[in-house]
């Protein structure tokens, strides 16, 4: 099993495109899942948009270079309340939802979060290295179309999301299994900046433009369910695009990663506050707080939950012979 992302030019027309696979990192978030006896695993439909929207958010991390996180979440009225998936600046990716009673076997998009019609899809953009006062960047986008329509699938959200926030034509072609998760980016790039990548300078008027852009997403638009999540990169960009003359670059390797740790979640505690941390320990012999991504458990004892609401200044030195 591999993980592969691949970035490509369309030469001398402003398109852009990239597709990823994502085997052993979305296998291992799966077992991950189903080992959780808290939890169990996803409901297939469930796990299936999990895997689209971590395809997708490689695609658009790689897509913006961006120093940071990207968090995708959808939320709403169906009994998925909230789903993330969160890829950092270097393709660490790691996903999680909150599921609140049955899941339909044929469940969409519509089905799992939209039944309402209140559904949500928010991309946020977290600098690693914030400045004080800075705020994560956050774009929100309704799922419906632009007539009001509900939108069913997820590449149709994020398509929609890309025309709403950044203004850029987008294509996309998303599918997820228990094995796989992948997905195909097509993009048409502005007139002025990213367009002269690669010596290209563009004199085609907007028409001719669109023309090259419309060409080239039918083609990705062709691409098959079965054949994204079957057939390897090389296979699927010869298939698709025999005919155009590409620019490829050196593919990069996504990898299931999780942010959680010890003091992360001490931070936790202390902002619920000492006495809820000590309402719960004289029920349990500890809080346990088990992470939503890995399933990783933390536990905190009397000892370890006075250590937290202890400052540092009031904590008795250590000697060097215990260290």
């Amino acid at each position: 099993m591999a993980d592969e992302l691949h970035k490509f030019l369309f030469d001398g027309i402003p398109v852009r495109g990239m597709i990823v696979r994502l085997e052993q990192s979305w296998v291992e978030m799966l077992q991950r899942r189903s080992v959780n006896e808290a939890t169990g695993a996803w409901p297939t439909p469930v796990a299936e948009l999990l895997g689209q929207m971590t395809a997708a958010g490689a695609l658009m991390q790689s897509n913006i270079k961006f120093n940071g996180a990207l968090v995708m979440q959808i939320f709403g009225d169906g009994p998925v309340k909230v789903a993330v998936a969160e890829v950092q600046h270097d393709l660490s990716v790691r996903a999680t939802a909150k599921v609140v009673g049955d899941v339909p076997a044929q469940a969409d998009v519509t089905d799992l979060v939209n039944v309402g019609g209140g559904g949500r899809c928010a991309i946020t953009l977290d600098p690693k290295d914030r400045r004080p006062g800075q705020q994560a960047y956050q774009g929100v986008v309704p799922l419906r179309g632009p007539d009001g329509q509900r939108l069913e699938k997820l590449s149709d959200v994020l398509e929609h999301y890309m025309r709403q926030s950044e203004q850029l034509d987008t294509k996309l072609v998303l599918a997820a299994d228990e094995k796989v998760a992948a997905g195909l980016l097509i993009q048409r790039l502005p007139l002025e900046g990213e367009a002269n990548i690669a010596g290209q300078t563009p004199q085609a008027d907007e028409t001719e433009l669109m023309e090259h852009f419309n060409r080239i997403s039918i083609l990705a638009a062709s691409l098959t369910r079965n054949e994204l999540l079957e057939l390897d990169v090389e296979t699927i960009l010869r298939r698709l695009f025999w005919d155009e003359k590409m620019l490829r670059f050196e593919p990069q390797t996504p990898r299931f990663a999780c942010t959680c740790s010890r003091d992360r979640v001490a931070s936790m505690i202390r902002g619920l506050g000492r006495e809820e941390a000590d309402s719960i320990l004289s029920e349990r012999p500890d809080i346990d707080v088990a992470c939503d991504f890995c399933g990783q458990h933390y536990k905190f004892d009397a000892v370890d939950a006075a250590q937290i609401f202890t400052s540092p200044g009031d904590q008795p030195p250590v000697s060097s012979a215990m260290q």
